[in-house]
């Protein structure tokens, strides 16, 4: 049965994204580049990432390339917000690393914009339930990614929909930023620990609900 699952990367303080990291910022990286960098630092190196992002040969292999694998091979649809396709739309390849149809969060009216690879974006205007109804029509027997920001992570924990959290806490300070675990409500879903793999630039947790 088709699963909802997070997976993202985390500060050790709780960020996902470090400050100064906005769209206005962008072509500033001296002020997030180096930090953002040090976070997603274990995912670049995966020889698998590096393939569909078409960052050239090399990269490691091993358990975390092959759990990186079956995150993106078990993904039928994903779901973010616009601030976080703002920023992909002017920094991934022309091929967009999804390879899946992808829905927006956003309260801009948009036809849906088709890209090399299989991606398809789909701007949706009335709200993240109505984007996971839609995204999980669209993955089938696959499962439906909440790929971020935080803030509509936020909002899918706080519907008690997302059913696992995957998150790879990496050995880094942001001191400031976007915070994943703000906002949410004392009643939203519990999670237990499923498994942990840990090198030296990530230990990956793995939580499910009970």
């Amino acid at each position: 049965m088709s699963k909802v699952f997070v997976n993202i990367g985390l500060s050790l303080d709780g960020y996902m994204a470090p400050e100064g990291m906005t769209i206005e910022n962008w072509h500033q990286p001296e002020r997030w580049g180096a930090k953002w960098g040090a976070l997603m630092a274990w995912a670049l190196n995966q020889k698998y990432l590096r393939e569909i992002l078409e960052f050239g040969p090399g990269g490691e292999i091993g358990p975390v390339n092959d759990m990186v694998r079956y995150t993106m091979e078990r993904t039928g649809a994903n779901i973010m917000g616009k601030r976080m396709f703002e920023q992909g739309e002017i920094s991934w390849p022309e091929e967009a690393p999804f390879h899946t149809p992808v829905y927006v969060l956003t309260h801009e009216k948009r036809e849906p914009w088709m890209v090399p690879g299989g991606t398809t974006f789909h701007f949706v205007n009335d709200g993240p339930e109505s984007a996971l109804e839609q995204a999980k029509e669209s993955a089938g027997d696959r499962d439906v990614r909440i790929s971020g920001g935080a803030d509509v992570i936020q909002q899918y924990l706080n519907l008690g929909v997302v059913e696992q959290l995957e998150i790879a806490l990496a050995p880094v300070l942001f001191y400031g930023g976007r915070r994943l675990f703000e906002n949410l409500r004392e009643t939203g879903p519990q999670f237990r620990i499923d498994s942990v793999l840990d090198d030296p630039a990530a230990t990956h947790l793995r939580y499910v609900r009970p």
